[in-house]
Parts: structure tokens; sequence; C-alpha cells
């Protein structure tokens, strides 16, 4: 019972943000398809694609990744229809923020 109590006090501790990172890391590791992770480098998710740009090189801002997953950029496809608008927001947010740390 104390773990459960620890567990629950430690989750509401935890900021929105975190939650988020989560969200968005799953959306680039597996929930998109195809997965961001097949095309692009990303050292925080552990990626080691080399089809489309590294991001830890490339280093979008946020606007920058919301474009490039809203509406696609060179052959990498648009995921308007394929992933939810928490899901977009979320991964485009995963990827501004870790990149190239």
């Amino acid at each position: 019972m104390r773990a459960a109590a620890a567990g629950l006090a430690l989750a509401l501790a935890l900021p929105c943000a975190t939650l988020g990172d989560e969200l968005g890391r799953k959306v680039f590791t597996e929930l998109a398809q195809p997965p961001c992770q097949l095309c692009h480098t990303l050292k925080a998710a552990g990626a080691e694609g080399t089809i489309g740009p590294s991001l830890d090189e490339l280093k979008p801002d946020l606007e920058q990744a919301l474009q490039a997953v809203r509406n696609g950029v060179g052959i990498m496809p648009s995921f308007r229809d394929k992933l939810t608008t928490e899901q977009i927001e979320a991964v485009a947010r995963y990827v501004s923020e870790v990149a190239g740390k």
C-alpha cells in the first residue's frame, strides 16, 4: 500500500512536460507509421536512421518540427491524417527539446 501511495505521489509531482515527453518519444519510436526512428537519427530516442536528416544535427525548433510532421518535407510524408493533434504536438515538442542534446 505504501509503495502504491509513493508511486502516486511521484506521478503527481512530475511536471506535465515529462508526461508529454513520454508521449512524444513513443510517437517517435513506435506510434507513427512509419516510425520516425526508421528514417531519422535522434540520440535521445536511441534512433539511428539514415534516410532522413539527423535531427541531432538539424536541431529543429518547435515550429519547424510541427510543420514537418503536419505537412511533410521532401520524401517525408505528412502525418496530419495519421496522428492526432496531441500526438503531433507531443512528437514535435519532444524532438525540438531533445535534438542535439
